[in-house]
């Protein structure tokens, strides 16, 4: 599966189509925010986002079917049949955005065969657009003027470490595995933030590893994800296994993003409480 390059250009328009939806509800003085089944945060912006997306994705892609988190739970149940689908967040970090933080995300991700090809991650606020995959390299693409640079991640296996943490979801999992760094390199640099933002710090090298140590859903990572690969890193689960998509449970286990360094990040991954 392969895209072509005037479809990676087009999904960077959708994804900034959909910022730009987003963007529309957030500079409001008041928007409504519902509470989904599980508990979780909806806003106007992320149906009008999930709108933008499937119709820019039926227009680009008509043949690949679409899951975003908005999906109806038809589509949700259909896609264990599917080899190849586009996996969506319309607004990653609902949270940050009803703070008003700006830290938050449109996620679009092409999925094959349980693996993630190639991903887009735009942040409104910061006009910042992250896309790369496997086999295409990375890029983030900056301002008016769209100016793309190439980004990497760093490989670091010693010296003093920046990590970086979720600003809403830390928890003591997480701060067990800074403490067991600290131990070995020194306490290390750590970068707060919210959304997919935190992984597309990993691919611009900005920070050496990820540790997300509690729950996600599929949606949330595959684009960063594709990013991340696309700049020369990795995402696996703490037994050092690549992440996998499309499972028949749509929640990822414990996950760490890092530069293809030596280091054995899985040593310093505390024990889970399941």
């Amino acid at each position: 599966m392969k895209l072509e390059n005037s479809q990676l250009e087009a999904l960077e328009v959708i994804a900034r189509d959909a910022g730009a939806g987003i963007l529309s509800v957030y500079e409001s003085e008041v928007f409504d925010v519902e509470s989904k089944g599980d508990g979780s945060p909806l806003t106007r912006a992320d149906r009008l986002a999930h709108d933008i997306i499937v119709a820019g994705l039926s227009e680009l892609t008509p043949q690949i079917p679409i899951v975003s988190e908005e999906s109806a739970t038809e589509e949700m149940e259909s896609r264990l049949s599917w080899e190849t689908f586009w996996l969506v967040d319309p607004l990653d970090g609902t949270k940050e955005f009803i703070k008003r933080n700006g830290e938050f995300t449109v996620n679009i991700a092409l999925i094959h065969q349980g693996n993630p090809i190639y991903g887009v991650v735009y942040a409104p606020v910061l006009n910042s657009c992250f896309s790369g995959g496997t086999g295409y390299g990375a890029w983030r693409v900056d301002g008016k003027d769209c100016s793309r640079q190439e980004i990497m991640v760093a490989s670091k296996s010693e010296g003093l470490m920046t990590v970086v943490a979720s600003r809403s979801h830390r928890g003591e999992a997480v701060e067990a595995f800074i403490a067991s760094l600290a131990d070995r390199f020194g306490q290390p640099e750590v970068r707060s933030m919210g959304s997919s933002l935190k992984i597309c710090l990993v691919a611009t090298g900005e920070a050496d590893i990820y540790p997300r140590l509690g729950p996600t859903c599929e949606w949330d990572t595959a684009a960063a994800h594709s990013v991340v690969l696309g700049a020369g890193g990795k995402v696996t689960n703490v037994c050092g296994q690549p992440l996998v998509y499309n499972k028949e449970n749509i929640l990822n286990p414990w996950f760490l993003v890092f530069g293809a360094g030596d280091c054995d990040w899985t040593s310093f991954v505390p024990p889970s409480p399941e």
